[in-house]
């Protein structure tokens, strides 16, 4: 299984044609029974992040945490740094790659999304997929959709409910601290 899941983070695309793509469906069908395990009763944050750890194919430090429910479907493709935080209700369709940087926080019901399908109706069984990284401290914000092949800049800030198809520029400390400074101040120095 692991040259299938190998092969799905170097970017090579899995067809119905492949021979390989029986074991892809099952390892699909595995992610999808740890998910509903996940999402099923009260979990430690221990215990949520050794199944997250199971989902994503990857150890992840104790400063990671997440509030199920969530949802994906692959999951081996998703990697994730430290201090990272997932609030409730998140998806993640990661056949193209999912990276959240260190100090990411992801707001309520968001959704990363790796996977289209092109709009052809002769071509639409195809799966189309582009990563998508969230750089360090970037904050994504509640119901906010951020689509195949975005890049998220450091220190961003993605507004509650947005759509986001075009790559969020970084934004410098000394600006992050400027805004806050005048949010704080109501625009007033203080």
């Amino acid at each position: 299984m692991n040259d299938i899941i190998e092969r799905m983070r170097s970017g090579k695309r899995i067809s119905e044609t492949d021979s390989d793509f029986p074991r892809l469906c099952e390892e699909i069908e595995n992610t999808k029974r740890l998910v509903v395990e996940l999402n099923t009763g009260y979990h430690t944050p221990d215990e949520v992040r050794a199944l997250l750890e199971r989902i994503w194919g990857q150890p992840l430090d104790a400063s990671v945490r997440m509030f199920p429910p969530f949802y994906t479907a692959f999951g081996k493709t998703t990697r994730v740094g430290k201090e990272v935080f997932i609030n409730f209700g998140c998806t993640f369709l990661d056949q193209g790659g999912i990276t959240l940087e260190d100090g990411v926080f992801i707001g309520p019901g968001a959704k990363i999304l790796t996977e289209h399908h092109p709009e052809e109706p002769a071509l639409r069984h195809r799966l189309l997929v582009k990563p998508v990284i969230v750089r360090r401290n970037a904050w994504i914000g509640a119901g906010a959709m951020i689509m195949p092949g975005v890049t998220v800049g450091e220190n961003a800030i993605v507004a509650a409910g947005a759509v986001v198809t075009k790559d969020v520029p970084t934004i410098p400390l000394s600006r992050v601290y400027l805004q806050k400074y005048y949010v704080k101040s109501k625009n007033k120095p203080i």
